[in-house]
Formats: structure tokens, sequence, C-alpha cells
């Protein structure tokens, strides 16, 4: 009884000390330099707790229930020894994850919206539509490649510092091509793909895997493949944009 009391417990202190650094920045501020008292400050106790307390069950199911599932299955993938299945699964987790992102959503809808009011596209609802759905599918579309791009490189144990910096040359040379429009949208791009979601399970499944495999050590060879899932929407969204 003990022990689950401290289980449930123990997030809410992490969570409360991450989150005292934050207010007392916000206070400084308000109460200091601004010198005015808080807005609505009941409403704003009731909403910190209600972070406090999201943090807490977010990190709790992280632990129980996402990094759990991401190493088991990369460990089952490992045994079964079928390339073909690993890579399947890493580009469908990296595709669906993020089409279904809210931030990759908002992004997409108000790009749209921007490049109708620009003449960019036809200001009407199918134009926006397509264009929304376009962007999302195309940096889905990334994703998926860049953790199938991780999966491989933990698989051959190419080195990532060369990938990257590859990749980085590449997104250098696309921008000096690519419409002006696009440019700053495809730098958001590679923010909003490390969803809440995506990331411990592609975490766990790059750890999982490099844990599994003889000669790969689980903290050289198991991370990096967020750099990728960062990178990679970058040039496809460029590309996008010197397409259409």
């Amino acid at each position: 009884m003990m022990q689950s009391l401290q289980s449930l417990f123990r997030p809410l202190l992490e969570s409360a000390r991450d989150l005292t650094p934050i207010v007392l920045v916000i206070a400084f501020f308000e109460l200091v330099v601004l010198q005015q008292p808080l807005p609505n400050l009941g409403e704003m106790l009731v909403g910190l707790l209600l972070v406090l307390a999201g943090l807490a069950f977010f990190v709790r199911g992280l632990d129980l229930g996402l990094f759990p599932l991401g190493e088991a299955m990369a460990h089952a993938f490992a045994r079964k020894g079928s390339l073909f299945w690993l890579v399947c699964f890493a580009f469908c987790l990296g595709f669906g994850t993020t089409a279904a992102e809210p931030a990759l959503i908002a992004i997409a809808e108000e790009a749209a919206e921007v490049a109708a009011q620009g003449g960019m596209i036809a200001d009407t609802l199918d134009a926006r539509h397509g264009y929304a759905l376009g962007l999302r599918l195309t940096v889905a579309l990334s994703v998926g490649t860049a953790i199938v791009l991780g999966v491989l490189r933990i698989l051959k144990g190419w080195p990532i510092h060369l990938m990257v910096a590859g990749g980085y040359m590449l997104v250098v040379v696309l921008t000096m091509v690519a419409p002006p429009e696009i440019i700053g949208l495809a730098y958001d791009s590679g923010g909003v793909t490390t969803s809440t979601i995506t990331v411990p399970l592609v975490t766990a499944l790059g750890v999982g895997l490099a844990s599994s495999l003889k000669g790969r050590s689980p903290l050289l060879d198991g991370f990096g493949l967020i750099a990728f899932a960062s990178l990679l929407p970058i040039s496809f969204v460029l590309i996008y944009g010197m397409v259409i």
C-alpha cells in the first residue's frame, strides 16, 4: 500500500519541482517588473493544478505504457528477424502518429489560410483543404521515411553525425532554390513532428532495437531517431513548396 502511494505521489512531486521555476519566473516579472497583480488568480491556480496533475499522469503513463510497448515490439521484431516487417512498422509508426498530430493539423490549416490570402492557391474551401491535406501527408511521409532511415542506421551501424550533417547540407541547398513563401513553414514543420506520442514510441523502439542486436549499444546506437524525424520534414516541405 505504501509503495503504491509512493509511486502515485512521486510523479506529482517531480512535476511540481519542474514547474516551480516557471511559476517563479512568471510571478517575478508580473509582480516586480510589471508591478501588477496576477489576473484571475483563482483560475490560474486551478489551471496550474490541472497542469501539474496532467504532467504527472502523462509521465507515469509513459513509464507504464508507451516505453515498455515500444521496447517490447523492438525486441519482438529483432527475434523475428524480418527486415521487411520491421521497416514497414517503422514507416507506419512515423506516418500514422504524425498525420494525426494536432499541432501539425493546426499549422497546416493556418498555412492553407495564409496561402489563400496571399494568392498562392485559390481562395476556396476545396483548395485550402487540399493544400492543408497535402502538407500533412508530406510531413507524415517524411517522418515515416525518417524513422526507416533511423532504424536502418541502427541495423547497419552508420555514423549518425555524417547522416545528420549531410541532411542539413541538403536543407541548405533546397532553401536556396525553394520559394521564399515556403521556407519558414518548412522549418516550422520540423518542430511540430515531435509529438507526445511519437517521441516516446520512437525512442523506445530505437533503444529496444539497439539493445536486442549484438554489437549495438543502446546508448550509442539507440538514440537519434528523433533527429531524423525533425530534419527530413524540412526537406520534404521545401520540395513540396517547389512542386506546388
